[in-house]
């Protein structure tokens, strides 16, 4: 029986991490997060696109553990905010505001607009030290609820609706939201064709030993 490869998430996010984990359940790796490790250096979410920001936390995080690193950038896109919160999702009310907090300040922003239309976009980049990565895209289309629903999930998961379900995501279970979120949309791209991926990643990973960690932490 072949050893597990171990593939680190580029996040300290426990909601995320738990997603990630139940999805890749069943193949051949071991996940890991950021927790499981020392510190390692800050790494900035200065990116443009999710693309950027998810390459530079899976590459730098591969760099710096020596191990392969799974890294996603996500986000809320509003219409009747021109795409906001979009990147800026995580800081949208500030970056020591709560997920309640972000939400609050998203419905205040929207309390006069009939346009509730949204979509949530996740990109999700995995990396190995010597720096090739491979992309996988997801998004899924929803509308701003008008007040919190549900205890489920994360982020802005309480105020969005899923209509064919008429649910938000933070009232679907793991399962529901790992089938029609952008997330669970991204990773089935991955999953869809994770033995040629495990392949990939045994082809591209170094011997050396991995570069030493840092004060400080990633973010995600």
């Amino acid at each position: 029986m072949s050893a597990l490869i171990p593939i680190v998430l580029a996040t300290r996010n426990a909601g995320k991490t738990r997603e990630i984990q139940g999805l890749l359940q069943g193949f051949a790796v071991e996940i890991k997060n950021l927790d499981d490790f020392g510190p390692i250096p800050l790494i900035e979410e200065d990116g443009a696109t999710f693309d950027e920001n998810a390459y530079k936390k899976a590459s730098l995080t591969a760099r710096y553990l020596g191990l392969p690193a799974l890294a996603d950038d996500s986000g809320l896109l509003v219409d009747a905010l021109g795409g906001a919160p979009g990147v800026l999702s995580a800081r949208y009310a500030g970056p020591d505001a709560t997920d309640a907090q972000r939400c609050q300040k998203l419905l205040e922003a929207l309390a006069d607009t009939e346009n509730r239309k949204a979509a949530f976009e996740c990109v999700l980049s995995l990396a190995v030290p010597t720096g090739p990565a491979l992309t996988y895209e997801g998004r899924c289309e929803g509308v701003i609820a008008r007040v919190p629903a549900g205890d489920n999930g994360f982020g802005y998961d309480p105020i969005f609706l899923y209509p064919a379900l008429n649910k938000t995501f933070a009232q679907l279970t793991l399962a529901e939201k790992g089938r029609i979120s952008h997330r669970g949309k991204a990773l089935a791209e991955l999953c869809a064709e994770f033995d040629r991926v495990l392949i990939w990643i045994r082809q591209h990973m170094p011997d050396a030993a991995p570069i030493g960690c840092m004060g400080g932490q990633t973010n995600g």
